[in-house]
């Protein structure tokens, strides 16, 4: 399937809607990572996609990758403030699942429960 070029939403998902990809970033919301550390947090991930994702990632400008010369080496990831721009995104899908998904946290409510607007 085509990206429209011309459509903010189109190229946003083209980026965002990855496997894994939202999940690293809420991760990294809470400051720097370690590679070990991701792949702890984020259960069912192989390291080959969590190496693929954060490299897809630090190339959109969305991760920092930081190299510490020590031995043995070590490695920090972090948002940068186009990563950090996501997090409303994520906030939204937070609400989202709380308010309308089973299990999602809070009671699912149905339909024909207020909007938020009204209340």
């Amino acid at each position: 399937m085509a990206v429209d070029e011309t459509c903010p939403v189109c190229r946003t998902a083209e980026i965002v809607c990855g496997k894994w990809t939202l999940l690293l970033v809420r991760d990294l919301a809470e400051g720097r990572s370690r590679f070990c550390e991701l792949e702890r947090s984020l259960s069912g991930i192989s390291p080959r996609t969590l190496s693929l994702r954060l490299r897809a990632l630090e190339e959109e400008g969305i991760v920092a990758r930081a190299t510490f010369r020590e031995v043995p080496p070590r490695v920090e990831y972090a948002l940068t403030d186009k990563g950090r721009a996501l997090l409303p995104i994520i906030d939204g899908m937070r609400a989202y699942g709380e308010r309308w998904l089973p299990g999602a946290g809070a009671q699912a409510r149905g339909p024909s429960a207020p909007s938020l607007a009204a209340a």
